[in-house]
């Protein structure tokens, strides 16, 4: 349950008042977003929200990406997570400054918990102008696909060994986001994964969705995913 966004299921007599707050929330989440954005538009950077289950490997595509971009993009990273910073350590051990949001309990990140994620980010790195943002939100499919936090773009990772059904079974983290990203195509021997069901049911969703596979085991296959990232760099 998570008692930001309201996601469990309220008694009968409840619904009216929990339907009344959760729109409230939303508005208000929406009203700090559009100042996120605007926030980094001040600071020349593309916000990049990366949502997914736990395990598809977000923070270790960011290691890999970090290796390969940090000497030519300025990068900054927002790490949100229910508990611990490890994720954040990891990143900081690159050499990149990283903010951890720890949500106590709720699913996902919004965008006062980025709002202020900014602002310590701005302070830990003693600077104000980054050219990417990455923010890696909590592992969730459901959550974090409601919650507009000022980003440029949204990133939506399935991990072979997750199944190719989840575009069909989680549609609105596909029609939400701009990008999606098949993860571990090294395992694609050893799992009952369809490549082509799941290009097709994210592309029936959302045409305009960007699908690339890729495997941090495989360098030349991150080529696609770091194009993607220069390339909105420089809009």
């Amino acid at each position: 349950m998570c008692d930001i966004c309201g996601c469990h299921t309220p008694d009968p007599e409840q619904t009216t008042r929990t339907v009344d707050v959760h729109r409230s929330l939303l508005e208000a989440n929406t009203r700090q977003a559009e100042e996120n954005r605007r926030h980094f538009a001040a600071m020349g950077a593309v916000a990049v929200n990366m949502i997914s289950s736990p395990g598809a490997g977000k923070t270790t595509l960011l290691e890999h990406t970090i290796d390969i971009l940090a000497g030519e993009m300025r990068i900054g990273v927002i790490e949100g997570d229910i508990e611990t910073e490890r994720d954040a350590d990891r990143i900081r051990a690159k050499g990149i400054p990283a903010v951890q949001l720890t949500t106590g309990g709720a699913c996902h990140l919004d965008a006062p918990m980025v709002h202020k994620g900014l602002h310590q980010l701005q302070h830990d790195s003693g600077s104000d102008s980054f050219d990417v943002i990455f923010i890696e939100n909590v592992g969730n499919l459901v959550c974090p696909a409601t919650f507009d936090l000022g980003e440029h773009q949204r990133i939506v990772l399935v991990s072979v060994p997750e199944g190719s059904d989840k575009p069909a079974k989680y549609p609105r983290a596909f029609i939400s986001s701009q990008a999606f990203l098949i993860t571990k195509t090294d395992l694609l021997p050893y799992f009952d994964f369809s490549l082509d069901e799941a290009r097709k049911e994210a592309a029936a969703l959302n045409p305009g969705l960007k699908i690339l596979e890729l495997s941090v085991k495989n360098g030349s296959s991150l080529d696609g995913w770091i194009n993607y990232l220069r390339q909105l760099a420089k809009k």
